[in-house]
């Protein structure tokens, strides 16, 4: 069973750049990414969306994967800036691994 944090966005302001609930999810991002691999970054966005740090934990081994080259950010419409929203997630999962 996941269990979901209604307030993880909120966490997640001292990894990083808070931008993820400007995000609505139109795809752009996955779409220009090099990757393509499972929707990457936009559902690691939805997972802080939704609160699922379980999930963003599970697939933690994905955030590494990013090339940080900058398309996603380049590309959102919305200005949410996918690629800082990586960063903070790498942020926030070296700091879960160092409390435990």
């Amino acid at each position: 069973m996941l269990t979901l944090i209604p307030d993880f966005s909120q966490e997640m302001m001292k990894y990083g750049e808070d931008t993820a609930l400007a995000c609505f999810n139109c795809g752009t991002c996955a779409a220009i990414c090099p990757l393509l691999h499972e929707h990457f970054p936009r559902k690691m966005i939805r997972y802080i969306q939704i609160g699922a740090r379980e999930r963003i934990l599970e697939h933690a081994d994905e955030l590494w994967k990013c090339l940080h080259c900058g398309l996603c950010t380049q590309t959102c419409p919305r200005e949410a800036n996918p690629g800082e929203i990586i960063l903070s997630l790498k942020r926030m999962v070296v700091d879960h691994w160092r409390a435990s």
